[in-house]
């Protein structure tokens, strides 16, 4: 028998249509047993009449044999990959390996990339190979060789909403990371401007949605053309080792904040001297503060989270995660307020162009993914998606403001006293190892 996914999308391949989960039922997506698995539903059908989404789906003789080949293997590991993190995409995810390059060590994953596949195969193929194993989460990247086939940008996010609201209608709870797609290059028959709309359209779609995480993985690519580097991308299509190991650290903070894969201990103590302001455990000491006269309105003492989940203690991170909005500006403060001098010394970990900032008693210090997001461009120890020391001594009026050495501010204006606080904007930030000395 043949699987049923979703009803099939009669609608030409130009107009532009949203899938949202209302027009999804849970009886449109009929998964076989663990098993169950015939040669014949391995098989690509020979015309799209009757099959769900829009767009093109691949039919030459070398991707017919590696759809069946990769797809009949996996038929004979569901049980096993059963609650796995699944990365589904094409070329692009196939190269990670069964061993996803050792990126992700602890984590049970599962690789459901087919090279040459496009999003309306994907979604062909969603139930057998992704919603069977019912999933721990899911890990997206597709749609560069829709553009090869000359789908456009509304029929490549049309099939993205649908493949995320049928996750979504088999289980609410399953987190979706959703990579954006690559930059390539016009000569690959995927320009710039193409990626960029289809970018744009996916993101405009999985706004509100808080199920969904949206990783920038294209601005962390592309070259000022908005093309892929060489230097990644040697056939300005796929990543070599340098791509994947850049793709990796943008994928490993949201993963790990969503607890797809394991965090490292962080037994860090402080300095002599200095007061820890975070117990790595929950939000005493922080809360929220009219943003006009500072005056105290939520303390978070004892919780996990603040009430909308913005600010959220997890691993010994405060974590400012990436709102439903695709981007609001809220901020949390210090409970306690600091006069006099002091040095703070923290972590930060930005996703990338990820937006966030550190009040220093009022003033903001932007923290941010500097390289692509800035003000601090030419940063030489900055380390993209990962941490990096931001180390502020307040001396008389003024702020001295470093990240791993370098100045960032030489005497930023500060007032008198204040509390410490934290902005989130855009993307994810984490901040850790949180501490203050007090100077004489």
């Amino acid at each position: 028998m043949m699987t049923t996914l979703l009803p099939a999308v009669a609608r030409p391949a130009t107009v532009p249509f949203i899938v949202t989960l209302a027009t999804v039922s849970a009886a449109a997506l009929v998964v076989r047993p663990s098993g169950a698995d015939e040669p014949a539903a391995l098989v690509l059908p020979e015309s799209d009449d009757g099959l769900p989404g829009v767009g093109p789906i691949r039919r030459s003789d070398w991707f017919r044999n590696l759809w069946k080949e990769r797809r009949g293997a996996w038929a004979g590991r569901k049980a096993a990959d059963k609650r796995a993190l699944v990365f589904l995409g094409d070329s692009i995810t196939q190269g990670f390996g069964d061993d996803f390059r050792g990126a992700f060590p602890g984590a049970k994953l599962a690789n459901r990339g087919i090279s040459g596949d496009t999003t309306r195969g994907m979604l062909l193929r969603l139930a057998d190979d992704v919603l069977a194993l019912d999933p721990a989460g899911v890990v997206m990247l597709m749609g560069t060789n829709d553009l090869e086939e000359g789908a456009t940008p509304e029929a490549i996010a049309a099939n993205v909403q649908a493949i995320i609201a049928a996750i979504a209608a088999r289980n609410p709870r399953t987190p979706i990371v959703v990579c954006q797609v690559f930059p390539s290059a016009a000569e690959k028959k995927r320009p710039a401007e193409a990626i960029r709309k289809v970018n744009a359209l996916v993101a405009a779609g999985v706004k509100n949605v808080p199920q969904v995480r949206l990783v920038d993985t294209w601005t962390l690519f592309a070259d000022a053309q908005g093309d892929a580097r060489p230097a990644e991308f040697p056939d300005l299509l796929h990543p070599n080792d340098a791509g994947y190991a850049k793709w990796i650290a943008a994928l490993r903070p949201v993963l790990e904040t969503l607890d797809l894969v394991p965090a490292p201990a962080d037994d860090f103590v402080p300095e002599p001297g200095f007061t820890p302001l975070f117990n790595g455990r929950d939000l005493t000491g922080w809360g929220y503060r009219d943003q006009k006269t500072q005056e105290r309105q939520l303390d978070l003492d004892g919780r996990t989270s603040s009430p909308d989940g913005r600010y959220v203690a997890h691993g010994g991170r405060i974590v400012v995660t990436t709102p439903p909005e695709g981007r609001r500006v809220e901020q949390l403060w210090t409970t306690a307020e600091f006069p006099g001098d002091f040095e703070l010394r923290l972590q930060f970990r930005a996703t990338p162009t990820a937006d966030s900032g550190v009040f220093i008693r009022a003033p903001q210090l932007q923290c941010r993914d500097y390289l692509l997001a800035g003000p601090y461009k030419q940063l030489q120890r900055y380390k993209p998606q990962d941490w990096n020391d931001l180390v502020v001594v307040v001396k008389g009026g003024s702020a001295h403001c470093t990240c791993n050495g370098e100045v960032l501010e030489a005497a930023l204006a500060v007032p008198a006293s204040g509390p410490i606080g934290l902005e989130g904007d855009s993307g994810q930030l984490e901040y850790r190892r949180i501490r203050l000395h007090q100077l004489p």
